[in-house]
């Protein structure tokens, strides 16, 4: 099925998406602060910490942001019909996120450093490139004049996968904020599926639906501004 070029409201799976995040969150905010610690810690034979970490905090703080942007971005930008099958799998890859690095922070107990507070502009960086770049597409589309328009101003005309770029972004500050080396898988990963999965499907469909995407491919950089 062509997930893009079916419209629909889809309010009562965005729903369901957003509960599960939720139920997410929640254990993720048990295996830092709660109970979940200690079975976690003695699982993997790491030493149970004391004192909380305050970067414990800030994984949390990314996941509540990650939380509302996706509903934002469900709620009110998302236009596209969503298959009962992706309320499933969606939740899936955002528990690498919200769970596992909750797991992965657990044996760092350093303060906050000058990485730590990189980590943090770069997660912001990666949430305004996302949002914002969705944001700017939404404006444009509701003009009676540019329907069957491609959008490739704003944002989108540094990186045709702006939005994408702004997702690595904030995954990055997630494996730097956590610390531990595993967590550097996790970015890698969702690189690979943007570059190899998601951009060449929905390359295919822009390609299809819109004559001037030939155009807009050969001046416009892939997925990293600048570079590729």
């Amino acid at each position: 099925m062509d997930i893009y070029s079916q419209k629909g409201k889809s309010n009562s799976q965005k729903i369901v998406i957003t509960l599960i995040e939720l139920a997410l969150i929640y254990i993720s905010y048990n295996i830092m602060f709660g109970g979940g610690e200690a079975l976690i810690t003695s699982l993997f034979g790491w030493e149970l910490i004391i004192e909380i970490p305050t970067r414990r905090w800030v994984i949390l703080i990314f996941s509540i942001t990650i939380l509302l942007r996706m509903a934002f971005m469900m709620f009110y930008l998302l236009k596209r019909k969503i298959p009962w099958s992706e309320c499933f799998t969606v939740p899936a890859a955002f528990a690498l996120y919200y769970v596992g690095f909750a797991i992965l922070v657990l044996p760092n107990e350093a303060a906050l450093g000058l990485w730590d507070w990189l980590a943090i502009a770069i997660f912001i960086l990666g949430c305004y490139l996302n949002t914002a770049s969705e944001y700017q597409r939404h404006k444009f589309k509701l003009k009676p004049e540019n329907k069957g328009k491609l959008y490739t101003k704003g944002l989108f005309a540094h990186s045709m996968h702006i939005n994408y770029f702004g997702d690595i972004l904030w995954v990055i500050a997630y494996a730097i904020i956590a610390g531990h080396v595993i967590g550097i898988v996790i970015p890698i990963m969702i690189t690979g599926f943007f570059a190899f999965i998601n951009i060449p499907m929905l390359d295919s469909y822009l390609r299809g639906r819109y004559t001037e995407f030939a155009d807009y491919q050969a001046k416009t950089k892939k997925l990293i501004p600048f570079i590729w």
